[in-house]
């Protein structure tokens, strides 16, 4: 079985942090580019950051960059997204997922998501 697993979301205020986890179970991902992506209600999956198989590089959303920050530890097989100055626009389902190692862009593991609501 594989498993990415999600975790730390939750209500918080405008202006707020959050930073959510995602431990990976039942093979190695750290040979793989890892994504976090989000999903708000009536709105369409949309990509929000990745990140290298080693962490050197990083890509981000317009909307997010300088306020999240991706990271990883690869002996945990896990990612992470640190998610400062937090606005409405930002209430999301947020998922993390792997990317193929056969297909560039294209991610074929993906978590259950975790809840982000930020209120004003």
């Amino acid at each position: 079985q594989v498993q990415l697993v999600e975790s730390g979301g939750g209500l918080v205020q405008a202006g707020g942090s959050l930073r959510l986890s995602c431990v990976a179970s039942g093979r190695t991902f750290s040979s793989r580019p890892m994504g976090w992506f989000r999903q708000a209600p009536g709105k369409e999956r949309e990509f929000v950051a990745r990140i290298s198989r080693g962490g050197g590089n990083t890509r981000y959303e317009d909307s997010v960059k300088g306020r999240f920050t991706i990271s990883r530890d690869g002996a945990k097989n896990a990612v992470y997204l640190q998610m400062n100055n937090l606005k409405a626009e930002d209430t999301a389902v947020y998922y993390c997922a792997a990317e193929s190692a056969v297909l560039a862009d294209h991610y074929d593991y993906w978590g259950q998501g975790t809840q982000v609501t930020v209120s004003s």
